[in-house]
């Protein structure tokens, strides 16, 4: 149909392009403010990490329809709306979250403000990319804050969701804090250190494990990392030994070892010690096979000689946590602010800014969601305004820098807060302003009921 399925302004719901349809015919676009925030935190998650801003300002700079598109709209809207469409642009003001910022329930991560239409059309497209990511660095941060020091590399491409979620699960787990991904598509197009070393095939292919050691090393010998499990994995060890004064005298040096199944705890042991008896003290050992980061907590725990970790399903599926509760609300329109009063599903009204506060010592103490204006609160402002009447407001940030910030912040969380559990409830407090404007708009809700 001649159209791009993932840069496409009909990657939407339905009910966008209707309530559009009636808003051009109402002449409802005066200017409205729609906030993106998260309910509640799934069991045993302290915090979320935001990300995926980078992608929905890309969709908010090049959004717009082809003749194809429109010709396939045609076929079933107003002729009113195609002429809309044909000149559509996003001109609206964004503000929001630095990515990589640490945030909580309750608290706008982005605010788009935008006449009627514009705001309302892009809320599908936006929730799936700002959830995504935010789900899956929120999910990489916990293996990261469990073991900051290992080598931590995304191994899940091929059991996520789809392409645009192998490559978005590899970037956000990068801005979380991983080293790096084996999703070779992530390198090229967000420069992300891959990792890899070879597949079981690649052992069972040859006639002997000796022969494929050999061969993948002097085909690779600047990343020599062997697996070793396919068969006997203590007996492979002691195979490498014997190849390595082979390898030495080539000049190829045996980087690290890769075990994927068993008693990873036992079998690092054992291998360990084969290694260092056979004069390889400096080959790594890699772990993968199904792990999270409470595996990673076990075997930390029970000090297993493991330098470096592959994470790859429960990662790129947040297997814990699937989904959040995102949700992309209405704030204020045409001037006035709006609240909505869905029987668990309530909001806090106007537009809004968040504010961090810090101990002494820089630890994160607590947070106040104020309004956006005449709300003044001497804490750090967490939402920047990050593209005014559809065009950025800064050049965009390298994706290095932005892991850098992501690792800095880890740095004022609460203690209690690494853990993988749940210590306590981190306090974020609603301003009396923005609670007096909220039983304001109920009272007045009433007298029209």
């Amino acid at each position: 149909m001649g159209m791009n399925p993932l840069s496409s302004p009909l990657l939407s719901d339905f009910y966008q392009f209707t309530m559009l349809q009636s808003y051009l015919e109402q002449d409802m676009q005066e200017t409205a403010v729609f906030e993106l925030f998260i309910r509640k935190l799934p069991p045993g998650r302290n915090f979320m990490v935001a990300a995926g801003l980078e992608q929905a300002l890309d969709y908010l700079e090049n959004l717009k329809f082809s003749s194809a598109e429109l010709d396939w709209l045609a076929t079933r809207f107003h002729p009113s709306l195609i002429d809309y469409f044909e000149q559509f642009r996003f001109s609206g003001d964004v503000h929001a979250m630095p990515e990589g910022t640490l945030f909580f329930p309750n608290e706008p991560i982005l605010r788009i403000t935008a006449p009627l239409p514009q705001a309302q059309l892009i809320e599908s497209r936006i929730i799936n990319l700002l959830h995504f990511e935010t789900l899956i660095a929120s999910k990489a941060a916990r293996s990261v804050l469990i073991a900051p020091d290992k080598l931590l590399v995304d191994f899940g491409m091929r059991r996520a969701h789809g392409a645009e979620a192998a490559l978005l699960a590899a970037r956000a787990s990068y801005l979380a804090g991983f080293t790096g991904t084996a999703t070779v598509l992530a390198g090229a197009f967000y420069d992300i250190p891959l990792f890899g070393t070879m597949a079981h095939s690649y052992i069972q292919a040859h006639a002997d494990e000796t022969t494929a050691f050999a061969h993948f090393a002097h085909s690779n010998p600047d990343n020599v990392v062997l697996l070793i499990d396919t068969y006997d994995t203590e007996a492979a060890a002691r195979k490498v030994v014997t190849l390595a004064p082979k390898l030495t005298a080539d000049q190829i040096n045996i980087k690290g070892v890769r075990l994927d199944s068993g008693d990873l705890t036992a079998h690092a042991y054992n291998v360990r010690q084969i290694l260092d008896q056979g004069g390889l003290q400096s080959t790594t050992i890699f772990a993968s096979g199904n792990l999270d980061e409470y595996r990673l907590q076990t075997l930390l725990s029970a000090k297993a000689p493991i330098d470096g970790f592959g994470i790859g399903t429960a990662l790129d599926i947040s297997s814990d946590a699937p989904a959040f509760d995102c949700a992309y609300k209405l704030q204020e329109y045409a001037g006035k602010p709006r609240r909505k009063r869905s029987e668990g599903k309530a909001t806090w009204p106007g537009r809004k800014q968040v504010y961090r506060y810090y101990t002494s010592q820089g630890e994160m103490s607590h947070d106040i969601v104020a309004l956006a204006e005449n709300d003044p609160y001497e804490g750090q402002p967490l939402l920047e305004r990050v593209m005014l009447a559809g065009n950025r407001t800064h050049p965009k940030i390298p994706l290095h820098d932005i892991r850098q910030q992501t690792l800095a912040g880890y740095t004022h969380l609460p203690k209690v807060m690494t853990a993988l559990e749940t210590a306590f409830a981190y306090p974020v407090t609603i301003s009396t302003a923005l609670q007096d404007l909220a039983k304001q708009l109920d009272a007045e809700m009433m007298t029209h009921l």
